[in-house]
């Protein structure tokens, strides 16, 4: 597989400031990254959020910065005005805390299609592995069959379906982005940030979501942003409806995250435990998010490895951070490492 590391010089079409992005979510994981990653390339960012205010305060404060704008991802009004002008739509936003996925999901991105119509931008979304059920099998290409066994699963099914419709039915073009669980340097609600580690605190353990010997695969934010900035770039090679998989770091036993945190952190002796997930099914009732991560367990017994053959073939390599160098800069972030040992 054609990897490079993500300092490597990259050759992709650049995006001229014709426009900005607007990113729905981006004081979330992949909203946040990928804005970054289009400042850092001149690409002007405006950034929908309900207190632009408050999310002002806790970005980065160093330039260059997000336009911020006053408005809901519900409000179709309001995401209209804001994609006055916009090149492209990230609509990297889901309920929060994975509530009532099955009443505002399909909401949501109404807003972002009818915005996109009227302003003729393509529309980014991240995807994830939960359109894919246990009958998948263990190594999937874009194109493989998608029978969820979760109600999360079966809303991002309808999701990427309403998509397709609307880029065949309303001229709307859109494009998927599919990755595996997240990690980075910042804060968020993925499982390396909220499972693995504790943030703000000093390594004491590493937690084991996984089955013994069971592979899982990751993606590195920065990366992810990265690709999802360079398939903008690309957007006139693209369908009007498109899926890509992007490989990123593939744990082959399970083991593999949790020993680069060792090796890392210089404690090769880190205690490594089990997540006791008889205890979140106890707290479960009273827990409305133990209930929906549970829902997932089944991602954490069986391999699910998503290919990036296409992916690869379209940008000629996928951007791609060593392990232990992603693991070190998400440790510091996180405030659980203030340094990496040499």
């Amino acid at each position: 597989m054609n990897i490079y590391p993500a300092n490597f010089p990259d050759t992709s079409p650049s995006l001229t400031p014709d426009g900005p992005v607007l990113v729905l979510g981006a004081t979330g994981s992949f909203g946040g990254a990928v804005t970054q990653a289009l400042l850092a390339r001149g690409v002007p960012v405006r950034a929908l959020h309900r207190d632009p205010a408050t999310a002002r305060a806790r970005a980065p404060a160093s330039p260059p910065t997000p336009e911020w704008v006053r408005g809901d991802a519900m409000d179709a009004a309001s995401v209209r005005a804001a994609a006055q002008g916009a090149r492209c739509i990230v609509h990297a936003v889901n309920p929060p805390g994975y509530r009532r996925w099955g009443e505002l999901v399909l909401p949501m991105v109404e807003a972002s299609i009818a915005a996109a119509e009227a302003c003729g931008a393509r529309i980014l979304l991240p995807g994830n592995v939960y359109n894919f059920g246990p009958d998948a099998g263990s190594d999937l290409a874009e194109q493989g069959p998608q029978h969820p066994v979760t109600r999360k699963g079966q809303v991002r099914v309808a999701l990427e379906a309403r998509l397709q419709a609307a880029a065949a039915e309303q001229g709307v073009p859109s494009l998927v982005l599919r990755a595996g669980d997240f990690f980075g340097p910042n804060p968020g609600s993925h499982w390396f940030a909220q499972g693995m580690v504790r943030p703000g605190q000093a390594l004491r353990r590493v937690v084991l979501p996984g089955a013994p010997g069971v592979g899982h695969q990751w993606a590195y934010l920065p990366d992810l942003a990265e690709t999802a900035v360079q398939l903008m770039a690309r957007a006139d090679a693209l369908a009007p409806f498109e899926a890509f998989h992007f490989h990123g770091h593939w744990d082959a036993d399970g083991q593999q995250m949790a020993q680069a945190i060792r090796r890392v952190a210089g404690q090769p002796d880190l205690p490594l435990r089990r997540l006791p997930w008889w205890a979140l099914r106890l707290a479960a009732p009273v827990v409305p998010l133990l209930r929906e991560l549970i829902e997932m367990r089944y991602l954490w017994r069986q391999p699910l490895r998503l290919r990036g053959d296409k992916l690869i073939a379209l940008l000629g390599a996928e951007p791609h951070t060593p392990l232990d160098e992603a693991v070190r800069r998400s440790l510091v972030g996180l405030g659980c490492l203030s340094r990496a040992p040499a």
